[in-house]
C-alpha cells in the first residue's frame, strides 16, 4: 500500500506541475457541452417555439390550397411566405436562403373534386342510386412540389413529407365526405354535416414518471451524460502520452530498478486519472445544474440519482483509464499515441450513440455499437437519467466496463512483463 501511495503521489506531482494541461481537461469539455447543448436545444423543444419560414407558390386559387395554407398557418411550425413563381421559389431554396418551398400545382382543387365526385357517382350508381353511370373521364394526377436546401437533413424531409401527406389525406377525405352529403342531397343542413370528418383515431404519448410528476426528456438530460462521458474518455489520451514520456525520458526504467511492480505503477495512475475523470463529471453536473439555467437551456434532473450517476461515471472513468494504460503500454511515441488515441475514441463514441442515435443505425452498425464501452456507459447514464431504472438495470453495462477495465489493464501488464522478459 506504501508503495501504491508513493505511486499516486508522484502522479499527483506530475500532473499539477501542468496547471495548463489540467485546466483544458478541465475547461475544454465543459465549452463543448456548452456549445453543443446550446445548438441542439431546439431541437428538444416543442415545435410551437419555434416558426420555420417557408416559401409558398399558389398556382390553385382554390379550396383545396386554401386548406393547405389555413392548416399551414394553424400549425405554428411556419411562417409562409407567399411568392409569385416557382423559379423565385426554387433559386432561394437550393442557393440556401431559405430551408424549404412548396408549390401547389394549378387545377388542383378543381381536379380533386372532379376526381371525388366521379368516384362517389361510381360507387353509388352501382348500388342502383344513380339512373346512369357516367362516362368515366380521365382526370391526371396533381403533385404538390417540395423544393429543399440540399443541406437539409434527411429526417427534417421526411418529417415535412409526411406532415404534408397527412394534410393532403385529410382534405381528400373531407372532399369525399362533401361529395356523398351532395348526392344524397343533404347539402342543406345548415351547420350539421351529414358525415363526422374529424379523426377517431388519435396519439398520445405516454411519459415516463417520478412520484406523479412526468419525466420530460429535454436536451441537457440528452447532452449532459454522453459529452461528460466523450470527456472522460479523452483522458485516453494525456494517460498514454505520460505513459509514453515516462518511458523516453528515462525515468520508467529507473523505476524498473526499485523493487516496484508495473501493476503497482499503473495504480497509482488509475487512482489519480480516476479522481480527475470524476471531477470532469462534477463540473459537468454543476454546469447542467448552475450555468444552463443562467443561459436560457433546461436545468438537468439529478434527484434522487447522484449516487447511481457517480457510479456510472466511476466505472466509465476506469474502463477509459485502462484504455489509455493499454495504449501507452503499446505505442512508442508521443506521435503514434495522440493521434490514434483521439481518433479511436471518436470512432467509439460514433458507434457507441454520442452523435447519432442506435437506433437509426444500419443493422450491421447497431450490432458493432454493442462492442463500444461508450456504449455501455451511455446506455447506464441514459437510464438513469431517463427512464428512472434502479441500479440492477444498469448493472450488466457496468459489469462490462468493470470486465473492459481488468482486460486492458491485464493485457497491459502482460505485455509489459513479457517485453521486459526478453
Amino acid at each position: 500500500m506504501y508503495k501504491l501511495w508513493a505511486s499516486t503521489y508522484k502522479e499527483l506531482l506530475l500532473l499539477t506541475r501542468d496547471w495548463g494541461g489540467v485546466a483544458i481537461l478541465f475547461i475544454m469539455p465543459l465549452l463543448l457541452l456548452l456549445v453543443i447543448t446550446s445548438v441542439q436545444d431546439s431541437t428538444f423543444k416543442t415545435i410551437a417555439d419555434f416558426k420555420l419560414p417557408v416559401l409558398l407558390v399558389d398556382y390553385d386559387k382554390g379550396e383545396v390550397s386554401q386548406n393547405i395554407i389555413a392548416n399551414l398557418a394553424h400549425s405554428n411550425s411556419f411562417e409562409i411566405i407567399q411568392v409569385s413563381s416557382e423559379e423565385e421559389a426554387r433559386t432561394a431554396v437550393f442557393a440556401g436562403k431559405q430551408q424549404l418551398a412548396i408549390i401547389i400545382p394549378k387545377n388542383l382543387s378543381s381536379s380533386l373534386n372532379k376526381k371525388v365526385e366521379q368516384n362517389v357517382t361510381g360507387i353509388l350508381a352501382k348500388f342502383g342510386m344513380e339512373e346512369t353511370l357516367p362516362e368515366k373521364e380521365v382526370i391526371s394526377p396533381k403533385q404538390v412540389r417540395l423544393y429543399f436546401d440540399p443541406a437539409t437533413q434527411m429526417s427534417f424531409k421526411s418529417s415535412v413529407k409526411n406532415g404534408i401527406d397527412k394534410m393532403i389525406s385529410q382534405i381528400e377525405a373531407r372532399s369525399i365526405y362533401k361529395a356523398f352529403q351532395k348526392e344524397l342531397g343533404e347539402e342543406e343542413t345548415g351547420d350539421q354535416e351529414l358525415f363526422d370528418s374529424e379523426g377517431f383515431i388519435t396519439f398520445q404519448e405516454i411519459l415516463p414518471t417520478k412520484g406523479n410528476q412526468e419525466i420530460i426528456p429535454n436536451s441537457a438530460q440528452h447532452n449532459v451524460p454522453a459529452w461528460a462521458l466523450f470527456a472522460i474518455f479523452f483522458i485516453v489520451v494525456p494517460l498514454s502520452i505520460n505513459l509514453i514520456k515516462e518511458k523516453n525520458q528515462g525515468t520508467f526504467l529507473r523505476l524498473r530498478t526499485s523493487p516496484v511492480s508495473y501493476a503497482t505503477i499503473l495504480g497509482g495512475k488509475t487512482i489519480v486519472y480516476l479522481g480527475v475523470c470524476l471531477i470532469q463529471f462534477t463540473l459537468m453536473l454543476a454546469a447542467g445544474l448552475l450555468l444552463f439555467p443562467l443561459l436560457g437551456l433546461p436545468k438537468i434532473d439529478v434527484d434522487g440519482k447522484l449516487a447511481l450517476l457517480y457510479t456510472v461515471a466511476l466505472f466509465s472513468g476506469l474502463a477509459a483509464i485502462g484504455l489509455g494504460l493499454l495504449l501507452g503500454t503499446l505505442a512508442k511515441t508521443q506521435e503514434q499515441a495522440a493521434p490514434f488515441g483521439s481518433i479511436f475514441v471518436v470512432i467509439l463514441a460514433a458507434i457507441g450513440g454520442i452523435w447519432v442515435p442506435v437506433f437509426a443505425m444500419p443493422r450491421f452498425m447497431q450490432f458493432l455499437s454493442r462492442i463500444s464501452p461508450l456504449n455501455w456507459g451511455l446506455e447506464a447514464f441514459y437510464g438513469v437519467f431517463l427512464r428512472n431504472v434502479p441500479f440492477v438495470d444498469i448493472l450488466p453495462d457496468i459489469l462490462l466496463l468493470l470486465f473492459f477495465f481488468v482486460a486492458t489493464t491485464g493485457a497491459a501488464i502482460i505485455y509489459n512483463h513479457n517485453k521486459n522478459a526478453v
